[in-house]
């Protein structure tokens, strides 16, 4: 089983969603680190990437959320970095598939394009849901060499 640690991250497209997701995440007794944003003022969603893989990099947690818009710009920044497996999710299946298949460590939201129940239900399949191993091992260390 993984920390009871999430780090959670936006920029100001995703903040509300952030923190409704950080207040949900909290009721159901995860710790959360909140990498920010703050607020709603403009911010590069760049740097919310570099700093969730900073903290991923350092063993502080072991899975985190990310949001930006549309989750498009913020998975780009985050899979730069060979420790983060960002999945940019939209419904149930792929939820559970990133984890089962990919091992994704990280769960990327559009704050604009998603409900917020269905945030709410993929992020609670992301983290029940365990890395299946077997054939995907070998798939995810080629994805993640340098």
């Amino acid at each position: 089983m993984f920390k009871k640690i999430i780090a959670i991250a936006s920029d100001h497209a995703g903040y509300e969603l952030k923190v409704l997701l950080g207040e949900t995440l909290e009721l159901q007794g995860f710790s959360v680190l909140d990498l920010g944003t703050d607020g709603l003022q403009p911010v590069d969603y760049s740097d919310f990437a570099d700093d969730m893989a900073k903290v991923i990099r350092n063993k502080e947690v072991d899975r985190g959320v990310l949001i930006c818009g549309t989750g498009i710009g913020i998975s780009i920044a985050a899979n730069r970095h060979t420790e983060l497996r960002a999945a940019l999710i939209h419904d149930a299946l792929g939820a559970r598939l990133s984890r089962q298949h990919n091992d994704a460590n990280i769960i990327v939201f559009g704050g604009r394009t998603i409900g917020t129940e269905v945030a709410k239900d993929c992020l609670d399949l992301f983290l029940s849901t365990e890395f299946e191993g077997g054939r995907h091992k070998q798939r995810i260390y080629k994805t993640s060499k340098i």
